[in-house]
């Protein structure tokens, strides 16, 4: 059994620090038998989270500790025929203030801008690969 509590998430933010990308995530599957994603992700400020979409399934995030914004954007077609990524929303997640979480709808462009150390739960159809 795993306990969620402050312990853990401060050993996930420690790995976070170890790691030259700042982040670090508990896969919790249970089975390898187990098709979804259910994720613990310990973000640290400086982290870069490309801008990314999934475009078969929505994502729940949800915040445990810290603050971030999740970041929505828009891909525009320039004259030319190039496309480029405005941001069109933000969501700021603060587990303090009671903004929790959101859930980004299938398809959608997103990325994250960590505040301060913050540790979220993500959800997802699709079994998680380490990278």
């Amino acid at each position: 059994m795993i306990e969620f509590d402050k312990s853990l998430l401060d050993e996930l933010l420690a790995k976070a620090g170890e790691n030259p990308r700042l982040r670090h995530c508990l896969d919790l599957r249970t089975t390898p038998a187990d098709t979804s994603q259910r994720i613990l992700n310990a973000l640290l400020p400086g982290t870069i989270v490309p801008i990314h979409r999934h475009e078969d399934t929505d994502e729940t995030v949800i915040c445990v500790m810290g603050e971030l914004d999740e970041v929505i954007y828009d891909e525009v077609v320039l004259p030319g025929g190039e496309t480029e990524m405005r941001e069109v929303r933000r969501v700021h997640l603060s587990a303090a203030n009671g903004s929790l979480g959101c859930q980004v709808p299938k398809g959608t462009w997103h990325s994250v801008e960590v505040k301060v150390p913050a540790v979220i739960f993500e959800a997802k159809d699709g079994a998680y690969k380490a990278g």
